[in-house]
């Protein structure tokens, strides 16, 4: 069986996760950076990853890296890649995309044009052509420059992991799917837990949480690029994975998962992706605002993604959005709260200093995951004996 190194990319802060997730899987990783982590799979690897993994933004298939300080030195270094054994003759290939840090080499254009004459000239000659008619099947390239050093990676995965397919309709600014999942995965939440997200907006949390709890995989209702690349990976593989992924579901399992929000709308819209999810038995969604939230059951987690006040006119709710969680939250017993937020006085408002926070990067902005830690439940031997 085919052996290779993959290379998972997820959001900056959260690749002590998706390590986890990618050893949970059984594979072992050969690399950690900024961004991304590196392991070592075979075709079946290839498929898992895609299908299993909850925190990745995507898989590539390592073709090769190298140092480059010129582009001449890309362009002849891209060209030694083994591109012949990936991409057939009539291959649609390209740079999807390229991104530089601290290198020399600094134009994401200007490397996506090279890169592509490189790759051209190397399968001319392979395949004794001199004109591509690109009308086969799609390989995607994405190439990272980090002080010099360029890895390059062919794309496996598509349209990026977050999108699961369940999330039809969406808030204003909605969490991404693998940023949801990666955030309760850091929290002690189990299925076993109440789980309430009082800002539910599209219902991103709880259909996440629901997920976990049921062993849904969030991949295996979706198309891959790579499933039509027999060549590199068989369809019997991709299939295999997914009756594999239906074996661990278990839709019978009944968790305490909560979403609320203000609006009726998003209340709706929630519903309507927690069906297209195929979970939305197991969450109750209601219409009710901040200043509403109790809950008569203790040691209970609050996971959620408030409004940030980014745009002008939302800035002066603020503090006083802030001091109503905080009085919520201090209100349920024994409880703990974890928060994404970029707003800047949000412990202060709160009225409390979180007990851990993480800088995690929402795209291009920064946030801070605010981790308010309520005690552990008692086992429940030692909630028998002290019964007795």
């Amino acid at each position: 069986m085919r052996k290779f190194e993959l290379i998972a990319p997820c959001h900056f802060g959260m690749e002590a996760v998706l390590k986890r997730e990618i050893t949970d899987l059984g594979y072992d990783i050969t690399e950690v950076a900024d961004g991304r982590v590196t392991f070592f799979g075979d075709e079946e690897a290839l498929c898992r990853a895609n299908i299993y993994l909850r925190t990745a933004e995507r898989i590539l298939i390592k073709i090769g890296s190298f140092h480059a300080e010129t582009f001449e030195e890309l362009f002849q270094r891209t060209r030694s890649l083994p591109w012949e054994e990936y991409i057939p003759a009539d291959g649609k290939f390209w740079v999807a995309k390229a991104a530089s840090v601290k290198s020399k080499l600094f134009s994401p254009s200007d490397i996506q044009s090279i890169m592509k004459k490189a790759m051209v000239e190397k399968l001319k000659e392979c395949y004794g052509i001199s004109w591509f008619r690109e009308e086969g099947e799609s390989f995607p390239i994405r190439v990272f420059l980090m002080k010099d050093q360029v890895t390059v990676g062919l794309d496996s995965t598509g349209e990026s992991l977050h999108k699961r397919g369940y999330r039809k309709l969406t808030a204003k600014a909605p969490i991404a799917e693998n940023l949801a999942a990666a955030l309760i995965l850091l929290t002690p939440w189990n299925k076993d837990r109440i789980l309430v997200d009082p800002f539910c907006g599209s219902g991103t949390f709880p259909i996440e949480a629901a997920m976990m709890a049921a062993g849904i995989a969030p991949g295996m209702s979706r198309r891959f690029t790579a499933e039509s690349w027999e060549h590199i990976v068989g369809k019997k593989k991709w299939y295999d994975a997914v009756d594999e992924a239906r074996e661990q579901m278990d839709l019978s399992v009944d968790p305490d998962i909560q979403g609320y929000d203000i609006d009726d709308a998003m209340v709706n819209i929630a519903r309507e992706n927690a069906k297209l999810a195929g979970v939305d038995k197991l969450i109750h969604f209601q219409r009710r605002g901040i200043d509403q939230m109790s809950h008569s059951k203790k040691y209970g987690f609050l996971i959620t993604n408030p409004p940030y006040g980014e745009r002008l006119q939302d800035k002066k709710e603020m503090p006083e959005l802030y001091r109503t969680i905080g009085e919520r939250y201090r209100a349920l017993d024994s409880w703990s709260m974890y928060l994404i937020s970029s707003y800047e006085n949000a412990e202060q408002d709160i009225g409390r200093k979180a007990d851990k926070n993480r800088k995690i990067y929402n795209g291009m902005m920064k946030t801070y995951y605010y981790q308010f830690l309520g005690p552990k439940p008692p086992k429940a031997g030692k909630a028998v004996e002290r019964h007795e």
